[in-house]
Order: structure tokens, then sequence, then C-alpha cells
């Protein structure tokens, strides 16, 4: 059972959920790899699916994985401060704004759509689940990353409100977040100009 909420430790965690999701391991893990910079390459978005263009699944792989540790970390944190469900969901957001307005690069960002995958299998496994299920589904059909991403967190609410009733307001504002940061990439689907792997 969640214990009141502590609101330094609160303060503390959104803070270091946001300085977290300024991380965008997409630079330092290219830069291993010897890859060229991701937002000056694709799509120009520092994220797991343009380094997957210009590098393969090996760096790819590495960048999804860290991108969603900083948001599963953070959230998990949260819960083992005996912080409540809301605070866990505020910390997630803090998160994936982080990646998407970091402090550490001007405040010029990615989707969101990983660090939100690791935030939403700490707090809400369950409903994370199968939103990655629906995202692997589209992919697997069209092949088009931003189109997946939207699908997926579109159906969060309901889902969410379905299985883990309690994070529906985290999945409500995260597909707000997420569809916003996907505007340039709603205008090219509609077009049929967007980018496949």
């Amino acid at each position: 059972m969640n214990l009141p909420s502590d609101p330094v430790v609160t303060v503390l965690l959104c803070a270091a959920a946001y300085l977290a999701g300024s991380v965008l391991f997409a630079m330092p893990v290219c830069r291993l790899w010897k890859l060229p910079d991701p937002r000056a390459q694709g799509s120009g978005n520092p994220g797991a699916t343009n380094v997957y263009r210009t590098g393969g699944w090996p760096p790819a792989l590495v960048t999804l994985i860290l991108d969603a540790a900083k948001g599963w970390l953070p959230v998990w944190l949260a819960h083992a401060a005996g912080l409540s469900v809301m605070v866990q969901a505020i910390v997630a957001l803090f998160a994936v704004t982080g990646h998407m307005i970091p402090a550490f690069y001007r405040f010029k960002g990615g989707k969101g759509v990983a660090t939100a995958l690791g935030a939403g299998l700490a707090l809400a496994p369950m409903t994370t689940l199968v939103l990655a299920a629906i995202w692997l589904a589209v992919m697997w059909r069209w092949r088009i990353s931003a189109l997946a991403s939207l699908i997926a967190v579109a159906c969060g609410p309901l889902i969410s409100a379905f299985i883990e009733p309690e994070t529906l307001p985290l999945f409500g504002l995260l597909a707000i977040l997420i569809v916003v940061r996907h505007r340039n990439n709603l205008i090219r689907l509609a077009q049929g100009r967007e980018a496949g792997l």
C-alpha cells in the first residue's frame, strides 16, 4: 500500500527524472559506434529508430534499452519510496518530458516513445505490454515506426482504463505529448511521405 507522498522526495525524484530523461542516449551510442549524429541524419530524431537507419540493430537496441531504462528507474524509485500511483505517474511524465525537451541539448530532443515504454513498464506493466504488442503488430504490417507509435499511444488510455484504471491519467497525458511530438510525422503520413525502415 502506498504511503502519503513526501513532497521533498517527490520534488527530488521529479528533478532527477527530468535530468535522466535529458540524457539522449542516441548521442553517446552513435559516438561509440562511430556513426553520424542522429540529429543530422534520416528523420533527425535522436531515438532508436533513427539510429537503426544509420547503424543497424545493435546500436539501435542499446539506444532503446537505455532510453527505456531512464524512464523505468525514476518510476521504480518512486514506487520503492512508497509514493502514490499519482506521484509515480508525475515522475514518469518528468522523465518523458526530459527526453522531449532535454536540458543538456538546448531543449531539442526526441519523441519520448522509448522513455514512455520504460516508465510504463515500471508503473503499469500489463497495459504497457499490450501497447508494445500493438506497436509490434503495426510495425510488422506497415514498417513505419511513427505510425506504430501513434496507434499504440492512442490506444493507451482505452487499454489502461480496462486493465489498470488508476494509470489512465498518465496514459492520457502521454498520448497527448507523444502525438504532439509526432505532428510532422502526421503531416508526412497524410501525404504518404513518411519513411519506413
